[in-house]
């Protein structure tokens, strides 16, 4: 493809050199440049792209795209090379990506859903609900990337970059996949890397405290604002009535066509005689003309409204109730409310819960069908918002029976100062507590005390299958953990009878 034929959709870039050289592939990592190639140099958090235009150089690349101030001092650009300056090489990289790979989002229906919460959940339940209708499915997410049912990669992200997005979206179009749904976090928005996606569909789920960090968002504003780009992408949206901030997106565009659901507001899709047990909920909702009980097979009042967002997706691409219902029956998701079958059969659930809404929902809503003690372990991850540690320590102190303090992943922080910001806000209740760093032995002191009529919520990692230690990713699977833990104790009391 012919350079000046990847740069369509951008403004105000300066050039120097030729537009009608031939490329033949797009980079923003210097290592992977080849012969032909583009190189977009993008300004990130920790390293700096424009440090490696040389190595791009050394490996072949033919043009290169910089951002506008920044320091190429010392670096021999030959004349045969084309540079594109742009105000803003995220942006770029994004467009350069979907003109490259023929704009591969125009080829399928593409659902972005975005929120605090829930995002993971409700793709997976609209995953569920369009291959139950017999349509060829394409999922993008927080767990990983699935092409027709099957798992291609596992993520290190929510939303990945542009290129990886678009080189994914292209694989999808070979494989014959009719419809994608993709969770889009706040990040990627703000981050330009969803430029250029074709977005049929879009799904607002709630909005609480989260993400605030000088890597992340400065402050709440700049989170729900980020979030709102998603709509100003797609007239066509749906948003949770009962939640605060996704009540006013109808409002904030009057002329988009937004469907709204709920429980206790009124709502275009309303859930109403809502049962919750320890293993699914159920409720009636109206599909097409009719009444009908739907049941999921995830606990907790969350479930529903995810549930909700699902149905709403599913009838506004013409689904019919069957597939919908039957969809909701059978989905599981990794992390997510997990309960983990094991020798005592104690119930051990492990979800992804990070913030201070998703524990205090997750441990609300086990509190609320759990005839024993509610044991609560968890901890916080570091690098990120560390006002919310003694907030989180205050809720689990509060409402779970016993907690223990634990580590999570602490990237470069120091474990032992995370536990101890949580541990301010339990001092702040009269709940039961135990500090024990690490997880491990934490995950064990837990179900040690734990009988049949108690659960264990170990809250935090969900599916992620490492702990981030320094830079490093240790394997740590918690449903692996937990099995080793439970073969060990069972050992122990064999042991003691002989």
């Amino acid at each position: 493809m012919k350079l000046k034929e990847m740069l369509v959709g951008l403004e105000n870039l300066k050039v120097k050199g030729d537009l009608d050289i031939e490329i033949s592939g797009v980079e923003n990592n210097s290592k992977n440049v080849k012969p032909g190639y583009l190189f977009v140099a993008i300004q990130g958090f920790s390293t700096d792209g424009h440090q490696y235009v040389e190595n791009a150089l050394e490996n072949g690349a033919t043009a290169i795209m910089i951002q506008e101030g920044c320091n190429l001092k010392g670096v021999n650009i030959p004349d045969r090379v084309t540079v594109v300056m742009a105000k803003d090489t995220r942006e770029g990289l994004a467009i350069v990506s979907d003109n490259f790979y023929d704009h591969p989002s125009r080829k399928f229906k593409l659902i972005g859903v975005t929120g605090t919460k829930g995002k993971t959940t409700t793709t997976f339940m609209i995953k569920e609900i369009f291959e139950k209708a017999g349509k060829k499915v394409g999922l993008v997410g927080t767990i990983a990337t699935y092409i027709n049912g099957k798992k291609v990669k596992d993520s290190d992200r929510t939303t990945p970059e542009s290129l990886e997005l678009q080189q994914t979206f292209a694989e999808m179009v070979k494989k014959g996949v009719e419809v994608v749904v993709m969770e889009v976090s706040s990040q990627s928005l703000k981050l330009n890397r969803v430029e250029g996606c074709n977005f049929d569909m879009v799904v607002f789920t709630n909005f609480s405290e989260d993400h605030i960090s000088p890597k992340e968002h400065p402050d709440m504003e700049d989170y729900f604002n980020s979030k709102l780009k998603l709509f100003n992408m797609c007239k066509t949206g749906i948003t949770n009535a009962d939640d605060l901030h996704g009540a006013k997106i109808p409002r904030l565009f009057p002329d988009s066509n937004i469907t709204t659901y709920g429980i206790d507001n009124y709502a275009n899709l309303l859930a109403k005689d809502i049962t919750i047990t320890n293993s699914y909920v159920d409720f009636k909702v109206k599909l097409k003309d009719r009444n009908e009980r739907v049941k999921t097979g995830i606990p907790g009042r969350f479930s529903v409204y995810n549930s909700l967002a699902a149905i709403c997706v599913a009838q506004k691409f013409g689904i019919a109730p069957e597939p919908i219902k039957e969809a909701l029956t059978e989905v599981r998701v990794p992390g997510r409310s997990e309960l983990v079958d094991n020798k005592r059969e104690i119930p051990i659930m492990i979800d992804y819960a990070h913030s201070p809404e998703s524990l205090e929902n997750i441990l609300q809503a086990t509190k609320s069908y759990t005839r024993g003690k509610v044991i609560s372990v968890f901890g916080c991850g570091g690098d990120r918002d560390a006002g919310k540690r003694p907030i989180m320590g205050e809720i689990s102190g509060r409402i779970a029976d016993f907690t223990i303090i634990t580590s999570d992943n602490p990237r470069t922080e120091d474990p032992k100062k995370i536990v101890d910001q949580i541990e301010e806000g339990m001092k702040k209740t009269n709940g039961k507590y135990e500090v024990i760093v690490d997880r491990t032995e934490a995950i064990k002191e837990a179900i040690r005390m734990a009988t049949k009529r108690d659960i264990v919520i170990l809250a935090g990692k969900g599916h992620e299958p490492y702990q981030e230690i320094n830079g490093e990713k240790y394997p740590f699977d918690e449903r692996v953990i937990v099995r080793d833990i439970i073969d060990e104790l069972e050992n122990e009391t064999k042991n003691k009878k002989k």
